[in-house]
């Protein structure tokens, strides 16, 4: 059955940081919300880009190279395989 899916609502659901949570799929992708606070470790991901979609507030996203800042309603796509930091 075809649902919509409320994005406040969602992240009324829990109070973790750093926890995605599955809202969803699309074309074989996981949609997930997560809460940030502080700063989480350097990563990449070897098989998938990864969205950060900013619903409130704003990040910051360290790359070896600069830091990308991303507010409140904008997006980023981080390519796979490409190491990063996001951050508040």
């Amino acid at each position: 059955m075809v649902e919509s899916v409320n994005i406040a609502k969602k992240l009324s659901l829990f109070n973790t940081h750093w926890d995605p949570k599955l809202v969803g799929e699309l074309n074989g992708q996981e949609v997930k919300v997560v809460k940030l606070k502080g700063e989480f470790v350097w990563h990449d991901h070897k098989d998938a880009d990864e969205l950060f979609l900013v619903i409130k507030g704003h990040l910051i996203v360290h790359f070896r190279d600069k830091d990308v800042y991303v507010e409140e309603g904008d997006l980023i796509i981080i390519p796979k395989g490409v190491e990063h930091k996001p951050a508040l």
